[in-house]
């Protein structure tokens, strides 16, 4: 919890102690407000305000945290706050009893409450709850932060976000949204009759992404085993199988560095057609981002950080070329050899690896110069070979992929493919994937037999797509940082 915030506040430690003397005051007179298990509580904040006109004079009880009060001889107010918000509560010693009011005046800051009474306005004109009974549910122990200040420390933030959430409302709007945000993703995809499935979260074989993951052993069947970096392999087994349409919204685990937009426990998800190709998957994505700004925001026009951007246009296509000629003036259909697109990185100044051909370092040149630059959202497209093992050549040109990225505020969105199903090209690629993880590449995938022989059971022409839900509620919550969108995020030990 957040210290008192400056020399003249009390002692702490005294009032920890002052509460605790306060539960044991209540337990000997058989208040004990933890033995109680349940409440009846028959409306929230908002809901009272909203329906005003319908609720004067009713009853209604309703239940919170007390984040206010004003003690004022034998009558008093407080500000409660449940998930919808704050509502103000009218309490006198003639309307609960003399008893109940002399524990009333003991309640602390912070304490959870069951208020019953009739619904009216104050002579400020303030919707309130005129109290006729008042319970404690239960006592709090700590200390919250100064009210005008709030939770303000950024790590105390995110290590303790039971505090965040009951001190900054915007933190409570933020992941409201995030649910609604996911609730819509499940709605778009119910509507195009996408069937949600699960898939193994602990793998002998981490394929699907360019990542190093986290290992573990399974002491039952004394084997190694992975947490899973992606949700692709399974899936597409799914449609092997004949599903046709499936996705899975779960957690993957990325044995990685930890910044603004990345953490290393995250939420993807994956969805996969069957007889679509990365035209479909383009389609399917401009449609849904619309869907959840108008649903989530009210609008296909957002702001992110002052900056506004359109869903609401067409994205823009921009092959991964043409960005790079575009933002660099570098035109890599001139660069034909890794040794040229080597020694182009060295005269750049852009770090390779021994083991990277052309295709990386086109990647890495597109990172370089134009990332930052997409603003407005739009397809990049016909990615390298090297960096796509699980995508299918491009027809007229087997040096490229059917693939693309979705780049919006200058990050990635989504990655989406027209799958590749053929068995004798992906063991291909899956034996250069081996070289590369021999040569030192610890993101390098390998070969997964038993995928093989899914694939060579027969697998239909297929669209994928991997959507970072993290990220996509950054964007629509005007998030600053991954942090900000998990309850939970990663951090490290205090005791380290």
């Amino acid at each position: 919890m957040a210290k008192p915030n400056n020399g003249q506040e009390p002692d702490l430690n005294q009032i920890l102690k002052n509460r605790r003397e306060k539960l044991k005051n209540l337990q000997e007179a058989g208040k004990d407000p933890f033995q109680i298990t349940k409440y009846n509580m028959t409306h929230h904040s908002k809901e009272i305000k909203d329906n005003y006109d319908a609720l004067e004079g009713k009853e209604v009880s309703v239940a919170g945290r007390i984040m206010l009060k004003r003690v004022m001889g034998k009558a008093s107010f407080c500000h409660i706050r449940d998930k919808q918000g704050d509502i103000q509560a009218y309490v006198a010693r003639d309307n609960v009893g003399e008893d109940s009011y002399k524990d009333f005046k003991k309640y602390d800051i912070g304490d959870i409450v069951g208020i019953r009474g009739e619904v009216f306005k104050t002579k400020t004109g303030e919707i309130s709850v005129h109290a006729v009974e008042v319970t404690l549910l239960s006592k709090s122990l700590q200390v919250l932060p100064e009210k005008f200040h709030g939770l303000t420390d950024t790590d105390l933030r995110y290590r303790q976000r039971y505090v965040d959430l009951i001190m900054n409302e915007e933190v409570r709007d933020t992941f409201i949204k995030r649910s609604q945000i996911i609730k819509e993703i499940r709605n778009f995809l119910d509507e195009r009759d996408f069937m949600e499935v699960e898939t193994p979260m602990l793998v002998s074989n981490a394929g699907g992404a360019a990542a190093r993951p986290f290992e573990t052993h399974y002491n039952a069947l004394d084997e190694d085993v992975k947490l899973r970096i992606s949700l692709e392999l399974y899936l597409k087994r799914l449609i092997v199988g004949g599903l046709e349409r499936v996705y899975e919204i779960g957690r993957v685990f990325r044995n990685e560095g930890v910044d603004t937009r990345h953490n290393p426990e995250f939420t993807l998800m994956e969805l996969y057609q069957a007889y679509t190709d990365y035209y479909g998957m383009m389609e399917l994505t401009e449609s849904m981002f619309r869907h959840l700004a108008k649903k989530v925001c009210g609008d296909t026009k957002i702001t992110y950080k002052g900056t506004e951007i359109d869903l609401g246009k067409p994205f823009g296509r921009l092959t991964m070329n043409d960005a790079i000629k575009k933002y660099a003036g570098i035109d890599f259909e001139e660069i034909k050899t890794d040794e040229e697109a080597r020694a182009l990185a060295k005269e750049k100044g852009i770090e390779i690896e021994p083991h990277h051909k052309r295709g990386d370092i086109i990647n890495l040149f597109f990172d370089e110069y134009c990332e930052e630059k997409l603003i407005q959202p739009v397809f990049i497209m016909d990615h390298p070979i090297e960096i796509s093992p699980l995508t299918k050549k491009k027809p007229d040109d087997p040096t490229k992929v059917e693939r693309f990225e979705l780049y919006i505020n200058g990050w990635e969105m989504c990655n989406a493919y027209s799958e590749l199903n053929d068995p004798i090209d992906q063991r291909e690629r899956f034996a250069a994937q081996d070289a590369n993880a021999e040569a030192g590449d610890e993101e390098a995938q390998h070969t997964d037999e038993d995928f093989l022989n899914a694939l060579e059971v027969g697998m239909p022409p297929t669209g994928g797509i991997g959507y970072g839900i993290d990220r996509l509620v950054m964007l629509l919550t005007d998030s600053e940082a991954i942090r900000d969108v998990i309850a939970f995020p990663t951090l490290k030990s205090l005791d380290k």
